[in-house]
């Protein structure tokens, strides 16, 4: 049977019994940039002209003890690996050119054979101190500090600790919707040296983007963008710090490596099989009013990486920590219950460019399970934190923070995790360098926030990817639930709520269809 538009009764039936659309998971889109390594092997052959003994050392001179034919069979950027790699591991895995604020020239000439202690490294690193430096395939990673006892070289400081800076250098651009993005203003002092240099406080942090040799650079400090405190360091403070730096940039390393390639999206890989019980709000269903000035939350449906879930044991639940942590949500029984839901953009004070008005949580709050009496063994203070992936960990001592960064052909991405105790993490070596392999334990759920019970117990877990703009927060969450889903072996059920669709007419006496 037919109506008089020509649509089959049945086929009327079967759209106003469609379910709700539920959210299709995909992967991130990365651009590769191309590198010119020929451009910087001119730079550094600028940088060690002045300095005859570091021309023949990195094979780009001659001398009486070297002849030009031997060193041609050495290429330059292996001799440099080879002097920088005694302070920075590995440094020749980084498939762009490293600038970090090492004068390598410099050190050479004060001493032929440099080693970590020499007395030389110190001025020829500008003052800094290093934390951590990694390198791979996508690029490279590395925090230096500075202390106030540079004399007149730098203003005097409210801040009294030392200042931490990080420099990463990468080939691989995450494509992500960005509204923020491309701003800021042109530092005057370093125009010449860097003549696409952007400097804009983003995220609590100070950055100042650039380009060289193909590939992109960002150097920033955390800080707060507010009057100078001895134990805040605001950003006015943070500017002299992090220009220094730029200012000593020099070459440091890196090996030419054949060019990564684009990386479309793609659907992401999830459990066939429907899990029995878990469920979940789809992303950007934060609780209604919990958002920055009552704003919605910001859908993302992108699995930003494949990941083993952070917490050790299942179950685990993914709701608020701040707002009506006790309320019943869709038929569960408060945090130890399903359905998880989405609090990435919920209310905070952050700096958070995906969110709506520029602020929120950035990141996602888990509860591991309760411990019930009848289960034997089970500690709520012992319950592990994991690894989500191979990779290297950031972490000063003292810090609350853990940050896992991931570096390869596919992806330069960052996670953190926050709450476990300082002293528990200081004492386990949980530190700047250290390397962890997928599902390792490296700490506990706890409620530290910035003492001991300033929080509920529970693991708070973010993701930044490496943009133009620097590393910036992404939301969790559709990554946590592919995650979750890959460890429990089942699909999870999308709570989408189903929209409201007029009924349509059912054939009759009175309605005018046959």
């Amino acid at each position: 049977m037919r109506t008089r538009l020509g649509l089959p009764l049945l086929l009327i039936a079967a759209v106003v019994s469609l379910p709700a659309q539920c959210e299709e998971f995909s992967t991130p889109t990365l651009t590769a940039l191309r590198i010119d390594w020929a451009e910087a092997l001119d730079q550094l052959r600028a940088e060690v002209a002045p300095s005859p003994t570091a021309a023949v050392e990195f094979g780009l001179g001659s001398g009486p003890d070297l002849p030009a034919a031997g060193l041609r069979r050495v290429p330059a950027w292996v001799r440099l690996n080879a002097i920088t790699g005694r302070f920075f591991p590995a440094i020749g895995q980084s498939a762009v050119p490293v600038l970090l604020p090492l004068d390598a020239a410099t050190l050479l000439a004060s001493d032929p054979d440099p080693r970590p202690e020499s007395p030389a490294l110190r001025s020829a690193q500008a003052g800094f101190e290093i934390g951590m430096f990694d390198a791979g395939p996508a690029g490279y990673d590395a925090v230096f500090t500075l202390d106030g006892n540079l004399g007149d070289s730098l203003p005097p400081r409210v801040f009294s600790r030392p200042v931490e800076v990080q420099i990463t250098g990468s080939s691989l651009i995450y494509d992500i919707a960005d509204p923020l993005g491309a701003k800021g203003e042109p530092v005057k002092d370093l125009t010449a040296q860097y003549p696409d240099l952007r400097r804009f406080i983003r995220e609590g942090h100070v950055r100042y983007a650039f380009s060289r040799f193909g590939a992109a650079y960002v150097v920033s400090v955390q800080c707060l963008d507010s009057v100078p405190k001895a134990r805040r360091l605001a950003c006015r403070e943070a500017y002299p710090v992090a220009e220094h730096l730029l200012k000593a940039l020099r070459l440091a390393g890196g090996t030419p490596q054949r060019a990564l390639r684009d990386i479309p999206a793609m659907p992401a890989e999830r459990p066939a099989a429907q899990s029995a019980d878990f469920t979940y709000w789809p992303s950007g269903e934060i609780l209604p009013g919990s958002g920055f000035r009552k704003q919605d939350g910001r859908p993302d449906s992108t699995v930003y990486a494949q990941i083993r879930f952070p917490i050790e044991h299942t179950p685990a639940y993914a709701h608020s920590q701040s707002y009506k942590p006790r309320i019943k949500d869709g038929g569960g029984a408060g945090l130890f219950a399903y359905p998880w839901r989405d609090n990435f953009c919920e209310s905070r004070s952050f700096g958070v460019g995906q969110c709506a008005m520029g602020f929120g949580h950035q990141g996602q709050d888990i509860r591991p399970g309760a411990c019930l009496p009848d289960q034997p063994g089970c500690d709520v203070k012992q319950q592990g934190v994991v690894a989500v992936r191979d990779g290297v960990l950031i972490r000063s001592p003292r810090q609350q923070a853990v940050t896992l960064l991931v570096n390869t052909t596919r992806e330069h991405i960052r996670f953190r995790y926050m709450h476990m105790h300082p002293a528990e993490l200081d004492r386990d070596g949980v530190l700047d360098g250290r390397r962890v392999a997928e599902g390792e334990r490296f700490g506990v759920v706890g409620n530290y926030l910035d003492f001991p019970n300033g929080t509920t117990r529970h693991l708070h877990f973010d993701v930044q990817v490496f943009t133009p703009d620097g590393w910036l927060w992404v939301n969790p969450y559709t990554t946590l639930v592919a995650s979750y889903e890959k460890l429990i072996g089942g699909r999870g059920r999308d709570l989408t709520p189903t929209p409201t669709t007029p009924a349509v007419a059912r054939a009759g006496p009175d309605n005018g269809l046959p």
